[in-house]
């Protein structure tokens, strides 16, 4: 039985980037993105890998891009989410992003594991609403700003 799960880190805004990159430095965040992933199939869009820059170890990349000529080394190319969906076959399909995608996955996500990062920033990608009467907070680890960086918060939630 496959899960769609939506991975996202957020502001308060719900911004998720700015100019093709995260708009804040936690190193937590990063770590727990890789927990939460590794081993499984990480669809996304051809922005969201051009910013990562390569395919993440220990994990199936599939990138939904638009444009019949794109293609990278180490990843599968899909042309729409559907049939991104499709290639990823069996087990947990992780949704990474970016804003197109995770509206376009919305309406058939499982679980949202989404870090919420305590900061309103100008952002130029969002994440989508989550609807309250559609989604149920599972769980929540909060943590307190520490130095440079901003207070934040795992929180996992699933579908009503």
């Amino acid at each position: 039985m496959m899960a769609v799960i939506l991975v996202v880190a957020m502001a308060e805004n719900r911004a998720i980037g700015k100019n093709g990159d995260l708009p804040w430095r936690l190193p937590a965040d990063l770590k727990h993105f890789k927990a939460v992933t590794m081993g499984k199939a990480m669809i996304m869009g051809r922005k969201t890998f051009q910013s990562i820059g390569r395919p993440l170890p220990g994990r199936r990349t599939i990138v939904v891009t638009r444009n019949k000529d794109w293609s990278a080394d180490g990843v599968e190319v899909a042309y729409s989410l559907q049939d991104a969906m499709a290639l990823a076959g069996e087990g947990d399909v992780m949704i990474v992003g970016g804003g197109e995608i995770y509206t376009q996955a919305m309406d058939v996500a499982d679980r949202l594991e989404v870090t919420e990062v305590a900061l309103t920033v100008d952002g130029d990608a969002f994440f989508p609403e989550i609807v309250a009467s559609e989604w149920r907070e599972e769980s929540r680890e909060a943590f307190p700003a520490e130095d440079d960086k901003p207070a934040y918060a795992f929180v996992s939630y699933v579908r009503v």
